[in-house]
């Protein structure tokens, strides 16, 4: 054989060789990509079913007690929101199989306009459905906005260790005026209106302003401390401290009067409702609707605010 068909062979076994490498590493790339695209889908299934719970749909016929979850502050964009529970609220009651509805909260408190509208529905679906009772169970946290709600319950049922009461009413925010005098830094404010610039952080507290924001505060409070007389009746064992903000433990709670007994979800389902079933009405975001909500926070945390409004918080 010649050198130079020894050499056109050659040639021609690499570039076979070549091509067969490089279609293994394209087989390979493909292999992998379905691989992860295959983990995505099972991953995104199993979280579907890490998130199931019984639903109003999942059970046909059966007596049930209906579940509402408040879970965190209560706020108007929250999920915690007045528009989310009174919906689930709603739902929960005008079921035909429900046979009592119970509102399980650990929430901190929040606004009280959103405790004040869940706690009228929840007066309101009484009075519509007088034969369903609604009891009120507290995890870890019943506090402030979120005692305002549990208060409308006929009846409440926490853990021995459970934080119940906060009730109380506050407004927060800053002053930066001796920052400023610091830095040098003059503030420059025009209104229309002498009370425009009520409770500016950049100015000093105008003695004016900070007695109106006190008698505002009062006035919320005695709606709150009014709410809670209503819901709890003779039960309450009034004293200088109950409504001063202090909190107290569950089993304390229960000598109080601010609560009945010692009680879970499941518990008051068997033994006080006698229906085990339990189907959550709760108003749930899905997995998108929660990663974008998740994104925007991530987002806004991301900005510094030097100046926040202040606002009135059962918290």
């Amino acid at each position: 054989m010649s050198e130079t068909g020894g050499n056109w062979e050659r040639e021609v076994i690499e570039k076979l060789a070549l091509e067969t490498l490089r279609e293994q590493r394209r087989s390979r790339r493909w292999g992998i990509f379905f691989k992860l695209l295959t983990f995505a889908y099972l991953t995104f299934f199993v979280l579907l079913a890490l998130e199931w719970r019984v639903s109003p749909d999942s059970l046909k016929g059966g007596k049930h007690t209906a579940l509402v979850e408040i879970v965190g502050v209560i706020e108007a964009r929250g999920s915690a929101s007045a528009d989310n529970i009174t919906s689930a609220l709603q739902n929960a009651f005008k079921d035909k199989n429900t046979q009592a509805v119970v509102l399980r909260i650990n929430s901190p408190g929040g606004s009280p306009v959103q405790s004040g509208i869940i706690y009228d529905e929840i007066r309101r679906l009484r009075g519509l459905y007088p034969d369903i009772p609604m009891y009120a169970v507290v995890e870890d946290l019943c506090a402030s906005g979120g005692y305002y709600v549990a208060s409308a319950a006929d009846r409440i049922y926490v853990d021995k260790a459970s934080i119940i009461g906060s009730i109380g009413v506050l407004m927060d925010g800053w002053g930066f005026t001796g920052t400023m005098e610091k830095l040098g830094v003059e503030r420059r404010l025009l209104t229309a209106g002498e009370n425009k610039a009520f409770m500016d952080p950049f100015s000093p507290v105008n003695p004016k302003h900070k007695e109106f924001a006190q008698g505002l505060l009062d006035e919320v409070h005695l709606q709150f401390v009014d709410v809670v007389r209503k819901g709890r009746g003779k039960r309450l064992k009034e004293s200088p401290e109950l409504f001063s903000g202090l909190m107290w433990s569950g089993a304390k709670s229960i000598e109080l009067g601010l609560t009945d007994g010692f009680g879970s979800l499941e518990f008051v389902a068997r033994e006080v409702v006698k229906a085990e079933d339990i189907v959550d009405f709760t108003q749930k975001d899905n997995i998108a609707e929660r990663l974008a909500k998740r994104f925007g926070a991530a987002m806004a945390e991301s900005l510094v605010k030097v100046v926040a409004p202040q606002s009135i918080g059962l918290r």
